[in-house]
């Protein structure tokens, strides 16, 4: 998919096919989310993938939604500091997924220190955010609608709102 209509389809999805995500397209994902750039090439993250139906239903109750990450194919938590750079390598592995067809939606923690319980974490670690995956259930894929198409049906403000040229 060419970058910028990935950039301009991507939407946060939280109802996914009951299919699951594929070992090459979650390699991609983590290797996307590895090579994000970061301030003095610090790096200042983990990536925890859940497996355990145990694990992922406590940590489900620590995000506002519980539902995106009980139904998701894929649950990857990014463990550590770094706010913009977590930021860059968040983005990175979502636009990663999509790429390859599967829907992302980042989840807020409600309770930081039931999401560090649920995935095991030291003292001294935080869960920055917690990632859901899996294949759309609409079945809607980035390709469905031109790159403005997808810009003329996004709720955002529009452009000239949003640029100042001094």
């Amino acid at each position: 998919m060419d970058t910028f209509q990935a950039i301009v389809s991507k939407r946060d999805t939280r109802r996914y096919a009951d299919l699951p995500v594929p070992d090459e397209v979650v390699e991609r994902v983590l290797q996307a989310g590895r090579i994000a750039g970061s301030a003095r090439n610090r790096q200042p993250w983990r990536f925890v993938v859940v497996e355990s139906e145990d694990r992922r239903a406590r940590l489900a109750e620590a995000v506002y939604a519980p539902e995106n990450v009980l139904g998701a194919g894929l649950v990857v938590a990014i463990v550590g500091s770094g706010g913009l750079d977590n930021g860059r390598c968040t983005q990175n592995m979502m636009l990663a997924a999509w790429n390859d067809g599967v829907a992302s939606c980042p989840n807020g923690i409600a309770d930081a220190d039931a999401a560090g319980e649920a995935l095991g974490l030291g003292a001294d670690e935080a869960v920055a955010t917690v990632l859901s995956f899996g294949y759309p259930a609409s079945g809607r894929t980035g390709e469905s609608r031109s790159a403005e198409e997808w810009i003329d049906r996004a709720d955002r403000k529009p452009l000239d709102e949003l640029v100042q040229r001094i």
